[in-house]
């Protein structure tokens, strides 16, 4: 048995004002290629579907193609829960649609997913928070705990009668509850959510740049250590770079966005997660890297032309930029720049030696001309750096208003 694990596609995410929806059609194709490839008899999809609880149109055109050529049309089982940039709502709303084509949504945590059956599959038991499917190829059924996400009032309300709770401890009970009942040693067992996890005596892992973030505090983090020790792999969305936090017989996977989405992302590579699963139950997992999208880039470059030159020989790329100068860059600079590379989406211009060598208090001589004030002004508030002329024609022209 195969099974992919892909999580937070964020369709429809923009870099500032750049649009990824090309990028993100690329990536979501090779996502499909990679599944018919290796005959992956399950998909896992662990949250953020979209980055907007509405998203554009064509993000949902996007998400609902990609699913059904997932899905093969309903031979292959599809499981999308939804995460904390997604609407619980709109996630669930074409469910018995989707069903018919062999894609299950989940958008609340503890939700019950109907029993059903199709021509390769069939879910044989269900409960709040878990299914177990059964496919044909396998004589092994498959037992998923899901907790998509959900802030931490909604998911005591869901999961635990006692609001006063950890977080953790309200999680880690009903997770023992659904395994204890449900998975035993004649099946696979995993466990989809996404949520913001770290391991116990770890580092606490950073979230992702420009995400909307999930961490409460400290009194309320989640850890591995809730899972039940029968979860042979628990399937995580939220942080965007692949990493386990589980260990290699129990592995705690974020499979990583497909794209890089912000740059803090920049020369990261991204994955899907391979799931295989022997007919001993004994379970490996693979990562499979991702080469579709732009590459992003922050770059420093000292002076014009050395950043002219990178900018002509790096085309493909999404850049932050940032030129150090010994004055203010000058209008026709930035001009050169924009037309030389298409993808600059920041430009930082950054003028060296700001620090002042002084803290003296100079006397002010208000008799000077404007001109000379403002001069004074300046070189005062910017290291001692002169206005350059554009600045000062600027200057004129308020002057002459």
């Amino acid at each position: 048995m195969k099974i992919l694990h892909t999580a937070d596609w964020h369709l429809g995410k923009r870099l500032d004002n750049f649009s990824r929806l090309e990028e993100q059609i690329e990536v979501m194709n090779e996502i499909i290629s990679i599944a018919d490839e290796q005959n992956v008899d399950l998909v896992l999809v662990a949250g953020d579907l979209f980055d907007a609880f509405h998203p554009s149109t064509e993000a949902i055109d996007l998400f609902y193609k990609t699913v059904k050529r997932l899905a093969k049309n309903g031979k292959r089982p599809v499981i999308a829960i939804a995460g904390n940039h997604d609407s619980p709502s709109f996630i669930d709303a074409p469910d018995p649609l989707a069903r018919e084509c062999g894609i299950i949504l989940i958008g609340y945590p503890n939700q019950k997913v109907q029993e059903y059956a199709l021509e390769n599959f069939r879910i044989t038991k269900s409960e709040k928070g878990f299914l177990e499917i059964q496919l044909n190829s396998s004589p092994m059924p498959v037992r998923i705990l899901h907790t998509p996400y959900a802030n931490e009032i909604r998911l005591k309300q869901f999961l635990g009668e006692n609001r006063e709770d950890e977080l953790n401890a309200v999680l880690a009970e009903n997770w023992k509850n659904l395994a204890d009942t449900y998975c035993d040693d004649k099946g696979v067992n995993l466990l989809m959510a996404h949520l913001y996890m770290n391991k116990r005596g770890g580092e606490i892992l950073e979230e992702p740049e420009g995400e909307k973030p999930i961490k409460i505090g400290n009194a309320d983090m989640i850890y591995s250590d809730a899972i039940p020790p029968q979860i042979q792999y628990t399937a995580l969305g939220h942080l965007h770079g692949f990493r386990n936090i589980g260990t290699v017989e129990k592995p705690v996977i974020y499979s990583s966005s497909p794209l890089c989405y912000s740059f803090s992302e920049a020369g990261q590579k991204k994955y899907v997660s391979l799931i295989s699963v022997d007919e001993n139950r004994n379970l490996s997992f693979e990562k499979v890297e991702l080469k579709s999208g732009k590459p992003l880039h922050r770059k420093t470059f000292s002076n014009l032309e050395s950043a002219l030159n990178w900018l002509s020989e790096n085309q493909n790329a999404l850049v932050e930029l940032t030129l150090e100068s010994d004055t203010f860059l000058k209008a026709e600079d930035r001009k050169a720049l924009y037309q030389t590379h298409q993808g600059i989406i920041h430009l930082i211009p950054k003028v060296k030696n700001q620090n002042q060598g002084s803290e003296d208090v100079q006397e002010i001589n208000l008799n000077k001309d404007r001109r000379e004030l403002f001069r004074d002004y300046f070189k005062s508030k910017n290291g001692g750096q002169e206005p350059n002329e554009e600045i000062m024609n600027l200057f004129n022209e308020i002057l002459n208003a």
